[in-house]
């Protein structure tokens, strides 16, 4: 075994091997995913370190990733480049050459290669030896096969009195993933922020230059020990040279925790200072004029390498480059998104048919999620990985790995507050709708395209109080009866004794021959008695359309509404939307029931006793149905005695099309009114 020397070095020679590594570093754009060869690589160790020779540091329960990492831009694939680079190790360990040596040789092999990469690589190279000892040891006394391995590489059967040697590898092991996996991060911001300078930026990366190089010559100890390991006849195992090792192996352990700990405090240094210049650097973007979308997108979504986001029906890996020229919706929300329901009502929404002058193709959801804490868990990741492989847009490849910086930005200036935000990009990248959420999920992306604060706010001034506008999208077959212009009595209320009287002053009518569809939505509160109420209403009365999962479909409609509308800066007492809208959420009457045909503003609510007064007197007002329709017959019959005469009023509108089928209520009377064609 040959000693290391453990001293730390001076500045003047930290700065002098930082700029012989920097010679050694000639990166042609190969790449690999270092995050999943890590995890792969942690795996073997998880399983080694819980043999009867490892330490216990190791997950146990580990995910067991299949991984098949494509080594972009490299002929050799990674396991060619990783079986090269252990014959290097193991010729250098059995050689007469220094670790120092051996180490600047390695960094000059993959010259090519990222930080990340090379260090991924070298500790995979060494990995794999370890793996095969240990598999060897624990399986030599109940496995043939393994015994005669064991006996061909010269492994000695016992090696209990090692024990201590392995605890020790295996803590230094562990402080060389630590340092290896903070290293991965610091090459992804460095390299998604490459635009980015300053002074803080190049002393850290100094410092991971100098941490890359203990990694790596550790990395070439921890081999040496097990090479050695190898050629110990049974006499040699409890001698001198190995507690030499031991203590060798401890020594750099603890040398490497103060360089892990230095690490760390210079990275959170880093991220302080790429945080606030990020932050300036996208207010900058935000308001500067640029050809197209590509260098804004490429900051927002940068990893570490070209290809940040994955078409999730396909999963294969794409570039910003993929939403050159193109609408982009960037959709920010938790992992889960929605509950399952929830976001086939989104996808429906956000992909229903287009005109032939508006293609689909014209824009691209981005899926950003954010976890709800600092660290992203494995329950999120899980969540993640499931939904993104079920929808049609694209998604962020690896969420937990955007840089913090850009997290802080669309949580402080897009004010992203845990629910879902779709944030709209023109095709050169300037944000022309902070949130198209509410838009979409009122009107769909065939109505909503181009998504702009515009057109939504055009939207409303064409908007009217319709049945069409409170139950669109919510159920298929309730979109079909709004289509079909049936007429349709939506009702709630969460006293049952109230409904029961509904339903059969509404039965009454239903008998004479009128037909309309009853649908119960319940109450803004959704809770366990509405639940109950809706039983009742299926068993007794009659069979709602609406399920229990169904109706917060419907209060979350009337939600995204008001919210949508109010950002136009319209107010409640001056537009009739807002005014219903708030009566239905924000008012605890004792029930309520809408009645409205299709998508016509034939539209009338009744409230509480009013309703049930109003209804029960049908025999009285039945015979203006024929002449007024049932809406405008129950118009008649509330009309206020005040207003029991002949009302004169009248104006004039410009000439539509679409004008001579709608209902137009008069302002005074609230009677309909009729219309007449002037001309002039």
């Amino acid at each position: 075994m040959r000693t290391i020397p453990l001293q730390s070095f001076k500045s003047l020679e930290e700065d002098i091997l930082a700029r012989k590594l920097l010679l050694s570093h000639d990166p042609d754009g190969r790449r690999l995913d270092s995050e999943l060869v890590l995890r792969a690589m942690e795996n073997v160790l998880c399983y080694a370190s819980t043999s009867e020779v490892g330490g216990f540091w190791f997950d146990a329960n580990a995910k067991d990733d299949t991984w098949e990492v494509e080594v972009v831009g490299s002929q050799e694939k990674l396991g060619q480049i990783i079986s090269r680079i252990s014959c290097e190790m193991l010729s250098k360990c059995l050689g007469k050459s220094g670790y120092h040596e051996g180490t600047m040789i390695l960094f000059d092999l993959l010259r090519r290669y990222g930080w990340d990469a090379k260090l991924v690589i070298i500790l995979s190279a060494f990995t794999t030896s370890y793996g095969e000892v240990s598999l060897i040891l624990n399986l030599y006394s109940r496995n043939p096969l393994a015994a005669s391995v064991a006996r061909l590489k010269r492994i000695p059967p016992n090696v209990s009195t090692l024990r201590p040697s392995f605890e020790a590898l295996s803590l230094l092991l562990r402080i060389l993933v630590d340092i290896t996996k903070c290293l991965i991060k610091f090459e992804g911001m460095r390299i998604g922020l490459a635009e980015l300078e300053g002074k803080v930026i190049a002393i850290s990366n100094s410092y991971m230059y100098i941490a890359a190089y203990w990694v790596a010559r550790s990395t070439l100890a921890c081999y040496s020990f097990i090479s050695d390991l190898k050629t110990m006849t049974l006499e040699q195992v409890p001698s001198k040279s190995v507690a030499s090792a031991t203590c060798e192996l401890l020594s750099l352990a603890n040398m490497l925790t103060n360089i892990h700990n230095h690490l760390r405090q210079q990275f959170e240094l880093y991220h302080q200072h790429i945080g606030t210049m990020m932050n300036e650097k996208l207010l900058k973007l935000f308001q500067e004029s640029h050809a197209d979308n590509q260098k804004i997108l490429g900051i927002l979504l940068a990893l570490g390498d070209s290809l940040p986001l994955k078409n999730s029906s396909t999963e294969e890996k794409i570039g910003v480059g993929e939403l050159k020229d193109k609408i982009v919706i960037l959709m920010v929300s938790k992992p889960e998104l929605f509950p399952l329901e929830g976001l086939f009502q989104l996808v429906h929404q956000a992909y229903e048919q287009f005109s032939e002058m508006t293609s689909e193709e014209s824009y691209k959801i981005v899926w950003i999620p954010i976890s709800s804490c600092d660290v992203w868990t494995n329950a999120e990741e899980k969540k993640f990985n499931f939904v993104s492989n079920c929808v049609p847009w694209f998604s962020v490849r690896r969420p937990w790995a955007l840089n913090p910086a850009v997290i802080n930005f669309i949580k402080q200036v897009w004010n992203y507050k845990d629910d879902p935000l779709m944030v709209v990009l023109d095709p050169r990248g300037m944000v022309t709708n902070p949130n198209a959420f509410d838009m979409v999920l009122t009107w769909g992306a065939g109505s909503a395209y181009p998504f702009s604060s515009a057109k939504e706010k055009q939207l409303w001034e064409e908007e009217k109080w319709t049945i069409q506008l409170l139950v669109d999208s919510i159920d298929p077959l309730l979109t079909l009866w709004v289509k079909q212009g049936r007429t349709i009595c939506i009702y709630g209320s969460d006293d049952l004794d109230w409904i029961r009287k509904l339903n059969a002053q509404l039965k009454q009518i239903t008998s004479q021959g009128l037909r309309f569809e009853m649908v119960y939505v319940g109450d803004s509160n959704l809770s366990e008695h509405i639940k109950h109420v809706l039983v009742t209403v299926n068993m007794e009365m009659h069979h709602s359309l609406l399920t229990f999962t169904k109706l917060p479909f419907f209060w979350g409609r009337l939600k995204s509404i008001r919210r949508s509308i109010l950002k136009t800066g319209k107010e409640t007492n001056s537009d009739k939307i807002l005014q219903e809208l708030s009566a239905l959420l924000d008012t605890k009457d004792k029930g309520w029931a809408i009645i409205g045909r299709g998508s016509t503003q034939d539209i009338i609510k009744l409230q509480g006793n009013e309703a049930l007064e109003c209804l029960s007197k049908y025999n009285e007002w039945s015979q203006n149905v024929i002449k007024l329709g049932l809406v405008g017959a129950l118009r008649a019959a509330i009309r206020p005695a005040s207003l029991a005469g002949p009302c004169y009023y009248s104006y004039e509108t410009p000439y539509k099309e679409d004008l001579i089928g709608e209902y137009v209520e008069c302002s005074k009377c609230k009677h309909p009114m009729k219309k007449y064609v002037l001309y002039k």
